[in-house]
Protein backbone atom coordinates (compact mmCIF):
# COMPACT_ATOMS: atom_id res chain seq x y z
CA UNK A 1 0.00 0.00 0.00
CA UNK A 2 1.48 3.06 -0.79
CA UNK A 3 2.25 5.76 1.70
CA UNK A 4 0.03 8.95 0.66
CA UNK A 5 -2.94 9.49 3.40
CA UNK A 6 -2.29 12.97 5.92
CA UNK A 7 -3.91 10.80 8.78
CA UNK A 8 -5.94 7.37 9.64
CA UNK A 9 -8.84 7.39 11.76
CA UNK A 10 -9.42 4.04 13.94
CA UNK A 11 -12.79 3.17 14.92
CA UNK A 12 -15.59 3.19 12.90
CA UNK A 13 -18.35 3.48 14.40
CA UNK A 14 -20.88 5.93 13.89
CA UNK A 15 -19.10 9.26 14.74
CA UNK A 16 -15.86 7.19 13.11
CA UNK A 17 -17.46 7.05 10.06
CA UNK A 18 -18.62 10.69 9.75
CA UNK A 19 -15.59 12.07 10.76
CA UNK A 20 -13.16 10.32 8.22
CA UNK A 21 -16.12 11.23 5.75
CA UNK A 22 -15.65 15.22 6.73
CA UNK A 23 -11.62 14.68 6.11
CA UNK A 24 -12.09 12.63 2.81
CA UNK A 25 -14.74 15.14 1.71
CA UNK A 26 -12.48 18.49 2.30
CA UNK A 27 -9.83 17.08 -0.12
CA UNK A 28 -7.38 14.96 2.66
CA UNK A 29 -6.58 11.96 2.04
CA UNK A 30 -7.13 9.70 4.90
CA UNK A 31 -7.16 5.43 5.90
CA UNK A 32 -9.76 3.99 7.50
CA UNK A 33 -9.62 0.87 9.86
CA UNK A 34 -12.03 -0.58 12.21
CA UNK A 35 -11.58 -3.92 14.08
CA UNK A 36 -14.77 -5.53 11.90
CA UNK A 37 -13.76 -5.28 8.16
CA UNK A 38 -17.21 -4.50 7.27
CA UNK A 39 -17.48 -1.11 9.05
CA UNK A 40 -14.27 -0.28 7.02
CA UNK A 41 -16.23 -1.54 3.92
CA UNK A 42 -19.66 0.63 4.47
CA UNK A 43 -17.10 3.68 5.39
CA UNK A 44 -16.20 3.35 1.75
CA UNK A 45 -18.81 2.85 0.45
CA UNK A 46 -20.09 6.12 1.68
CA UNK A 47 -17.93 8.05 0.39
CA UNK A 48 -18.40 10.37 -2.70
CA UNK A 49 -16.87 9.42 -6.20
CA UNK A 50 -13.14 10.71 -5.99
CA UNK A 51 -13.02 11.02 -2.43
CA UNK A 52 -9.34 10.64 -1.05
CA UNK A 53 -10.03 7.90 0.88
CA UNK A 54 -8.78 3.85 1.48
CA UNK A 55 -9.15 0.99 3.47
CA UNK A 56 -7.23 -1.08 5.35
CA UNK A 57 -7.28 -4.31 6.56
CA UNK A 58 -4.40 -4.66 9.05
CA UNK A 59 -2.65 -2.37 11.22
CA UNK A 60 0.16 -3.08 8.73
CA UNK A 61 -1.57 -1.53 6.21
CA UNK A 62 -2.72 1.43 8.31
CA UNK A 63 1.30 2.36 8.73
CA UNK A 64 2.37 1.86 5.19
CA UNK A 65 -0.77 3.68 3.75
CA UNK A 66 0.71 7.06 6.35
CA UNK A 67 2.92 9.88 5.72
CA UNK A 68 5.64 10.25 8.48
CA UNK A 69 5.29 10.95 10.77
CA UNK A 70 2.22 8.75 11.15
CA UNK A 71 -1.08 10.00 12.80
CA UNK A 72 -3.30 8.12 14.19
CA UNK A 73 -6.97 9.29 15.05
CA UNK A 74 -8.92 7.26 17.76
CA UNK A 75 -12.70 7.19 18.08
CA UNK A 76 -12.94 4.29 20.46
CA UNK A 77 -15.05 3.80 23.93
CA UNK A 78 -13.38 5.71 26.29
CA UNK A 79 -11.39 3.57 28.91
CA UNK A 80 -9.50 0.06 28.46
CA UNK A 81 -10.71 -0.16 24.23
CA UNK A 82 -8.47 3.20 24.17
CA UNK A 83 -5.46 1.39 25.68
CA UNK A 84 -5.95 -1.73 23.36
CA UNK A 85 -6.08 -0.09 20.80
CA UNK A 86 -3.03 1.80 21.14
CA UNK A 87 -1.51 -1.81 22.62
CA UNK A 88 -2.71 -2.44 19.02
CA UNK A 89 -0.47 0.08 16.94
CA UNK A 90 2.42 0.84 18.78
CA UNK A 91 4.22 -2.59 17.30
CA UNK A 92 3.44 -0.70 13.71
CA UNK A 93 4.64 2.59 14.43
CA UNK A 94 7.90 4.81 14.50
CA UNK A 95 8.94 7.09 16.97
CA UNK A 96 7.27 10.31 16.60
CA UNK A 97 4.50 9.27 15.15
CA UNK A 98 1.03 10.65 16.76
CA UNK A 99 -1.86 9.46 18.30
CA UNK A 100 -4.56 11.34 18.94
CA UNK A 101 -7.22 10.22 21.64
CA UNK A 102 -10.84 11.25 20.36
CA UNK A 103 -12.95 10.00 22.73
CA UNK A 104 -14.58 11.44 25.94
CA UNK A 105 -11.55 10.09 28.04
CA UNK A 106 -11.06 10.63 32.11
CA UNK A 107 -7.89 13.70 31.88
CA UNK A 108 -6.23 11.43 34.63
CA UNK A 109 -6.51 8.91 31.90
CA UNK A 110 -5.00 11.36 29.08
CA UNK A 111 -1.88 12.15 31.39
CA UNK A 112 -1.14 9.16 31.93
CA UNK A 113 -0.94 7.68 28.35
CA UNK A 114 0.71 10.98 27.26
CA UNK A 115 3.48 10.18 30.06
CA UNK A 116 3.68 6.35 28.71
CA UNK A 117 4.26 7.02 25.39
CA UNK A 118 6.53 10.25 25.73
CA UNK A 119 8.87 7.75 27.48
CA UNK A 120 8.57 5.11 25.06
CA UNK A 121 9.44 7.90 22.05
CA UNK A 122 5.42 8.45 20.57
CA UNK A 123 3.57 11.77 20.84
CA UNK A 124 -0.19 12.29 22.11
CA UNK A 125 -2.84 14.43 22.21
CA UNK A 126 -5.69 14.07 23.81
CA UNK A 127 -8.37 16.06 21.78
CA UNK A 128 -12.34 16.99 22.62
CA UNK A 129 -15.10 16.57 20.46
CA UNK A 130 -18.17 17.81 20.71
CA UNK A 131 -21.09 18.08 17.92
CA UNK A 132 -22.69 14.61 17.58
CA UNK A 133 -23.54 12.53 14.56
CA UNK A 134 -23.80 15.97 12.55
CA UNK A 135 -21.33 18.09 13.82
CA UNK A 136 -18.08 15.05 13.19
CA UNK A 137 -19.97 14.88 9.75
CA UNK A 138 -20.38 18.33 8.84
CA UNK A 139 -17.74 20.52 11.78
CA UNK A 140 -17.38 19.81 14.97
CA UNK A 141 -16.46 21.65 17.69
CA UNK A 142 -12.23 20.25 18.19
CA UNK A 143 -10.78 20.96 21.79
CA UNK A 144 -6.96 19.76 21.13
CA UNK A 145 -4.61 19.68 24.05
CA UNK A 146 -1.12 18.65 24.29
CA UNK A 147 2.45 19.84 22.98
CA UNK A 148 1.63 23.26 20.34
CA UNK A 149 4.01 21.10 17.51
CA UNK A 150 1.58 18.43 17.71
CA UNK A 151 -1.15 20.51 17.17
CA UNK A 152 0.86 22.81 14.71
CA UNK A 153 1.18 19.86 12.36
CA UNK A 154 -2.73 18.47 13.00
CA UNK A 155 -3.96 22.15 12.53
CA UNK A 156 -4.21 21.93 8.86
CA UNK A 157 -6.30 18.87 8.89
CA UNK A 158 -8.41 20.50 12.03
CA UNK A 159 -9.17 23.87 10.77
CA UNK A 160 -10.59 22.34 7.86
CA UNK A 161 -12.95 19.61 9.72
CA UNK A 162 -14.04 22.17 12.23
CA UNK A 163 -17.31 24.20 12.45
CA UNK A 164 -16.83 27.76 10.76
CA UNK A 165 -17.99 30.45 12.83
CA UNK A 166 -17.92 34.17 11.81
CA UNK A 167 -14.36 34.27 13.57
CA UNK A 168 -12.45 31.26 12.16
CA UNK A 169 -12.37 27.58 12.91
CA UNK A 170 -13.94 26.15 16.20
CA UNK A 171 -10.69 24.48 17.13
CA UNK A 172 -7.86 25.80 19.25
CA UNK A 173 -4.84 24.55 20.65
CA UNK A 174 -6.52 24.48 24.31
CA UNK A 175 -3.56 24.03 26.48
CA UNK A 176 -0.85 21.73 27.23
CA UNK A 177 -1.16 18.16 29.18
CA UNK A 178 -4.55 17.02 29.31
CA UNK A 179 -6.12 20.84 29.01
CA UNK A 180 -7.74 18.87 25.45
CA UNK A 181 -9.96 16.35 27.73
CA UNK A 182 -10.55 18.43 30.73
CA UNK A 183 -11.88 21.41 28.74
CA UNK A 184 -14.41 18.96 27.05
CA UNK A 185 -15.40 17.02 29.97
CA UNK A 186 -16.31 20.84 31.38
CA UNK A 187 -18.06 21.24 28.36
CA UNK A 188 -19.95 18.11 29.35
CA UNK A 189 -20.63 19.03 32.62
CA UNK A 190 -22.00 22.10 31.10
CA UNK A 191 -24.20 20.85 28.93
CA UNK A 192 -25.67 18.70 31.95
CA UNK A 193 -26.72 21.98 33.86
CA UNK A 194 -28.13 23.02 30.66
CA UNK A 195 -30.41 20.31 29.83
CA UNK A 196 -31.86 20.09 33.63
CA UNK A 197 -32.59 23.74 33.50
CA UNK A 198 -34.52 23.69 30.47
CA UNK A 199 -36.17 20.24 31.46
CA UNK A 200 -37.21 22.22 34.75
CA UNK A 201 -38.66 24.70 32.34
CA UNK A 202 -40.76 22.45 30.83
CA UNK A 203 -41.74 20.98 34.03
CA UNK A 204 -42.65 24.09 35.12
CA UNK A 205 -44.80 24.87 32.00
CA UNK A 206 -46.56 21.59 32.34
CA UNK A 207 -47.55 21.64 36.66
CA UNK A 208 -47.66 25.73 37.10
CA UNK A 209 -48.28 27.45 34.09
CA UNK A 210 -51.06 24.20 32.52
CA UNK A 211 -49.39 24.78 29.07
CA UNK A 212 -50.05 21.94 26.23
CA UNK A 213 -46.93 20.53 24.21
CA UNK A 214 -47.57 22.95 20.79
CA UNK A 215 -47.66 25.94 23.45
CA UNK A 216 -44.42 25.03 25.15
CA UNK A 217 -43.25 24.14 21.70
CA UNK A 218 -43.83 27.89 20.55
CA UNK A 219 -42.69 29.10 23.89
CA UNK A 220 -39.06 27.47 23.06
CA UNK A 221 -39.40 28.70 19.21
CA UNK A 222 -39.47 31.86 20.79
CA UNK A 223 -37.14 31.93 23.38
CA UNK A 224 -34.81 30.78 20.25
CA UNK A 225 -35.35 34.02 18.60
CA UNK A 226 -33.60 35.79 21.52
CA UNK A 227 -31.14 35.87 24.11
CA UNK A 228 -31.53 32.52 25.01
CA UNK A 229 -31.05 31.27 21.83
CA UNK A 230 -29.16 28.04 21.08
CA UNK A 231 -28.65 24.34 19.87
CA UNK A 232 -30.39 22.78 23.15
CA UNK A 233 -33.50 25.30 23.25
CA UNK A 234 -33.82 24.56 19.30
CA UNK A 235 -34.20 20.94 19.71
CA UNK A 236 -36.63 21.11 22.76
CA UNK A 237 -39.12 22.94 20.85
CA UNK A 238 -38.53 20.62 18.06
CA UNK A 239 -39.23 17.41 20.32
CA UNK A 240 -41.72 19.10 22.11
CA UNK A 241 -43.70 19.03 18.41
CA UNK A 242 -42.79 15.71 18.10
CA UNK A 243 -45.79 12.73 17.34
CA UNK A 244 -45.43 8.80 18.33
CA UNK A 245 -46.30 7.16 15.39
CA UNK A 246 -47.60 4.04 16.25
CA UNK A 247 -49.93 5.79 19.17
CA UNK A 248 -50.24 9.60 17.74
CA UNK A 249 -49.41 10.72 21.46
CA UNK A 250 -47.23 13.77 22.02
CA UNK A 251 -43.47 11.61 21.87
CA UNK A 252 -42.65 13.05 25.58
CA UNK A 253 -45.34 11.06 26.76
CA UNK A 254 -44.35 7.26 25.34
CA UNK A 255 -40.78 8.22 26.84
CA UNK A 256 -39.59 7.06 30.03
CA UNK A 257 -38.44 9.75 32.61
CA UNK A 258 -35.08 7.52 33.16
CA UNK A 259 -32.16 9.79 32.10
CA UNK A 260 -29.16 7.88 31.21
CA UNK A 261 -25.44 9.24 31.81
CA UNK A 262 -22.04 8.58 30.58
CA UNK A 263 -19.84 9.60 32.92
CA UNK A 264 -18.03 12.94 32.02
CA UNK A 265 -21.26 14.77 34.21
CA UNK A 266 -20.05 12.99 37.40
CA UNK A 267 -16.21 13.40 36.64
CA UNK A 268 -16.81 17.25 36.07
CA UNK A 269 -18.48 17.18 39.93
CA UNK A 270 -15.88 14.82 41.13
CA UNK A 271 -12.85 17.22 39.65
CA UNK A 272 -14.88 20.01 41.56
CA UNK A 273 -14.77 18.60 44.77
CA UNK A 274 -11.04 17.65 44.21
CA UNK A 275 -9.94 21.46 43.27
CA UNK A 276 -12.45 22.69 45.67
CA UNK A 277 -14.84 24.65 43.54
CA UNK A 278 -18.29 25.25 44.06
CA UNK A 279 -20.27 23.40 40.82
CA UNK A 280 -23.86 23.52 42.18
CA UNK A 281 -25.81 23.47 39.29
CA UNK A 282 -23.84 20.88 37.51
CA UNK A 283 -23.81 18.67 40.81
CA UNK A 284 -28.01 19.28 40.67
CA UNK A 285 -28.27 18.19 37.21
CA UNK A 286 -26.25 14.41 38.02
CA UNK A 287 -28.12 14.16 40.84
CA UNK A 288 -31.13 14.75 38.67
CA UNK A 289 -30.47 11.98 36.73
CA UNK A 290 -29.33 10.08 39.63
CA UNK A 291 -33.29 10.36 41.24
CA UNK A 292 -34.44 9.54 37.75
CA UNK A 293 -32.90 6.39 37.81
CA UNK A 294 -34.78 5.15 40.78
CA UNK A 295 -38.04 5.19 38.91
CA UNK A 296 -39.69 2.05 40.79
CA UNK A 297 -38.79 3.54 44.26
CA UNK A 298 -40.49 6.88 42.87
CA UNK A 299 -43.62 5.29 41.62
CA UNK A 300 -43.42 3.40 44.94
CA UNK A 301 -43.25 6.81 46.91
CA UNK A 302 -45.60 8.52 44.81
CA UNK A 303 -48.64 6.51 46.33
CA UNK A 304 -47.38 7.40 49.71
CA UNK A 305 -45.89 10.94 49.57
CA UNK A 306 -48.42 13.50 48.92
CA UNK A 307 -47.18 17.67 48.16
CA UNK A 308 -49.37 20.47 47.37
CA UNK A 309 -51.64 20.24 44.44
CA UNK A 310 -52.55 23.80 43.74
CA UNK A 311 -54.21 24.62 40.08
CA UNK A 312 -51.83 25.04 37.39
CA UNK A 313 -52.86 28.82 35.35
CA UNK A 314 -51.29 30.31 32.47
CA UNK A 315 -49.88 33.78 33.01
CA UNK A 316 -47.33 35.46 30.62
CA UNK A 317 -45.93 37.40 32.87
CA UNK A 318 -44.48 34.25 34.69
CA UNK A 319 -43.80 32.57 31.43
CA UNK A 320 -41.39 35.44 30.80
CA UNK A 321 -40.17 35.75 34.52
CA UNK A 322 -39.20 31.24 33.23
CA UNK A 323 -37.39 32.40 30.40
CA UNK A 324 -35.76 35.17 32.72
CA UNK A 325 -35.11 32.32 35.42
CA UNK A 326 -33.61 30.09 32.90
CA UNK A 327 -30.97 32.22 31.42
CA UNK A 328 -29.89 33.79 35.16
CA UNK A 329 -29.45 30.34 36.00
CA UNK A 330 -27.50 29.25 32.65
CA UNK A 331 -24.88 32.41 33.60
CA UNK A 332 -24.56 30.34 37.08
CA UNK A 333 -23.85 27.20 35.54
CA UNK A 334 -21.13 28.67 33.14
CA UNK A 335 -19.71 30.93 35.87
CA UNK A 336 -19.55 27.31 37.65
CA UNK A 337 -17.41 25.82 34.77
CA UNK A 338 -14.96 28.37 34.05
CA UNK A 339 -13.98 28.52 37.61
CA UNK A 340 -13.26 24.65 37.62
CA UNK A 341 -10.83 25.51 34.16
CA UNK A 342 -9.69 28.31 35.88
CA UNK A 343 -8.59 25.89 39.19
CA UNK A 344 -7.53 23.64 37.06
CA UNK A 345 -5.14 25.90 35.16
CA UNK A 346 -3.41 27.24 38.23
CA UNK A 347 -2.89 23.53 39.01
CA UNK A 348 -1.58 22.23 35.87
CA UNK A 349 -0.44 25.62 34.46
CA UNK A 350 -1.91 24.63 30.71
CA UNK A 351 -2.31 28.16 29.43
CA UNK A 352 -6.33 28.20 29.18
CA UNK A 353 -7.81 30.83 26.81
CA UNK A 354 -11.29 31.16 28.29
CA UNK A 355 -12.19 33.63 25.90
CA UNK A 356 -11.09 31.48 22.94
CA UNK A 357 -12.82 28.56 24.43
CA UNK A 358 -16.28 30.10 24.28
CA UNK A 359 -15.57 30.77 21.05
CA UNK A 360 -14.60 27.46 20.00
CA UNK A 361 -17.76 26.36 21.69
CA UNK A 362 -20.05 28.84 19.47
CA UNK A 363 -20.62 27.00 16.53
CA UNK A 364 -20.59 22.72 16.40
CA UNK A 365 -21.49 22.00 19.84
CA UNK A 366 -23.92 20.98 22.32
CA UNK A 367 -23.68 23.58 24.11
CA UNK A 368 -23.64 26.43 20.83
CA UNK A 369 -25.30 29.49 21.58
CA UNK A 370 -25.56 33.33 21.62
CA UNK A 371 -24.69 33.72 25.29
CA UNK A 372 -21.39 32.35 23.95
CA UNK A 373 -20.48 35.72 22.30
CA UNK A 374 -21.16 37.52 25.88
CA UNK A 375 -18.44 35.29 27.81
CA UNK A 376 -15.93 36.01 24.80
CA UNK A 377 -16.57 39.38 24.86
CA UNK A 378 -16.41 39.10 29.46
CA UNK A 379 -12.75 37.76 28.57
CA UNK A 380 -12.09 40.06 26.11
CA UNK A 381 -12.69 42.73 27.94
CA UNK A 382 -11.14 41.43 31.25
CA UNK A 383 -8.65 38.59 30.66
CA UNK A 384 -8.25 37.34 34.12
CA UNK A 385 -11.88 38.28 34.96
CA UNK A 386 -12.42 36.42 38.94
CA UNK A 387 -15.82 34.91 37.85
CA UNK A 388 -18.24 35.33 35.56
CA UNK A 389 -20.80 36.92 37.61
CA UNK A 390 -18.59 39.79 37.56
CA UNK A 391 -18.85 40.90 34.03
CA UNK A 392 -20.69 44.21 34.08
CA UNK A 393 -23.37 42.89 30.89
CA UNK A 394 -23.96 38.97 32.49
CA UNK A 395 -24.07 39.80 36.30
CA UNK A 396 -26.01 42.88 35.27
CA UNK A 397 -28.71 40.89 33.76
CA UNK A 398 -28.59 38.53 37.41
CA UNK A 399 -29.39 42.06 39.19
CA UNK A 400 -32.06 43.08 36.96
CA UNK A 401 -33.23 40.03 36.74
CA UNK A 402 -33.22 38.55 40.46
CA UNK A 403 -36.73 39.20 41.07
CA UNK A 404 -37.96 36.91 38.50
CA UNK A 405 -35.99 34.18 39.16
CA UNK A 406 -36.77 34.72 42.68
CA UNK A 407 -40.50 34.65 41.90
CA UNK A 408 -40.40 30.88 39.88
CA UNK A 409 -37.66 29.02 42.16
CA UNK A 410 -40.67 30.07 45.34
CA UNK A 411 -43.58 29.44 42.71
CA UNK A 412 -42.05 25.95 41.96
CA UNK A 413 -41.34 25.31 45.76
CA UNK A 414 -45.33 26.26 46.47
CA UNK A 415 -46.43 24.51 43.63
CA UNK A 416 -44.28 20.87 44.50
CA UNK A 417 -42.24 20.93 41.49
CA UNK A 418 -38.80 19.90 42.29
CA UNK A 419 -35.97 22.89 40.67
CA UNK A 420 -32.62 21.41 41.86
CA UNK A 421 -30.84 23.25 39.26
CA UNK A 422 -32.42 26.47 39.30
CA UNK A 423 -32.84 26.23 42.62
CA UNK A 424 -28.85 25.56 43.33
CA UNK A 425 -28.31 28.18 40.77
CA UNK A 426 -29.89 30.98 42.92
CA UNK A 427 -28.22 29.70 46.20
CA UNK A 428 -25.10 29.84 44.24
CA UNK A 429 -25.67 33.94 43.45
CA UNK A 430 -26.46 34.64 47.03
CA UNK A 431 -23.39 32.73 48.49
CA UNK A 432 -20.82 34.13 45.76
CA UNK A 433 -22.44 37.85 46.72
CA UNK A 434 -22.79 37.95 50.49
CA UNK A 435 -19.66 39.38 52.48
CA UNK A 436 -20.49 37.28 54.91
CA UNK A 437 -22.19 33.96 55.38
CA UNK A 438 -23.19 31.47 58.34
CA UNK A 439 -20.15 29.42 58.38
CA UNK A 440 -19.08 31.28 61.01
CA UNK A 441 -21.54 29.07 63.13
CA UNK A 442 -19.74 25.93 61.34
CA UNK A 443 -16.07 26.37 62.49
CA UNK A 444 -17.11 27.08 66.12
CA UNK A 445 -18.98 23.56 66.38
CA UNK A 446 -15.51 22.60 64.49
CA UNK A 447 -13.43 23.93 66.99
CA UNK A 448 -15.92 22.62 69.44
CA UNK A 449 -15.84 19.10 68.82
CA UNK A 450 -12.50 18.87 67.25
CA UNK A 451 -10.48 22.06 68.62
CA UNK A 452 -10.27 22.50 64.98
CA UNK A 453 -9.46 26.20 65.61
CA UNK A 454 -10.91 29.23 63.64
CA UNK A 455 -9.98 32.74 62.42
CA UNK A 456 -11.23 35.91 64.14
CA UNK A 457 -12.24 39.15 62.66
CA UNK A 458 -10.27 41.36 64.59
CA UNK A 459 -6.93 39.81 63.67
CA UNK A 460 -4.97 39.37 60.57
CA UNK A 461 -6.07 36.29 58.21
CA UNK A 462 -4.35 33.27 59.01
CA UNK A 463 -3.88 33.32 62.60
CA UNK A 464 -5.41 30.33 64.39
CA UNK A 465 -7.24 30.71 67.93
CA UNK A 466 -8.99 28.14 69.68
CA UNK A 467 -11.97 29.21 72.16
CA UNK A 468 -12.36 27.34 75.65
CA UNK A 469 -16.50 27.10 74.78
CA UNK A 470 -18.24 26.19 78.26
Amino acid sequence: MQAHSKICVVGLATMGQNLALNIARNGIPVTVWNRSPDKTEATLARAGKGWPMVGARTPQEVAASLERPRRLLLLVKAGAPVDDTIATFLPVLERGDLIVDTGNSHPDDTERRARDLQQRGFRFVGMGVSGGEEGALNGPSLMPGGERSAYDELAPILRKIAAQVEDGPCVTHVGTGAAGHFVKMVHNGIEYGDMQLIAECYDLMQNVLGMSYPQMADAFAAWNQGFLESFLVEITARILRAVDPQTRQPMLDVIVDRAGQKGTGKWTSEMALRYGVPTPTMHAAVEARCLSARKEDRVAASQRLRGPSPTARFDPALLDAVRDALYCSKICSYAQGLDLLAAADADKNWGLDYGEIARIWKGGCIIRARFLRSIQAAFANQRQLPNLLLDPELGGFLQQHQGAWRRVVALAAEHGVPVLAMGASLSYFDSYRRARLPQNLTQAQRDLFGAHTFERTDRPVGEAFHHDWP
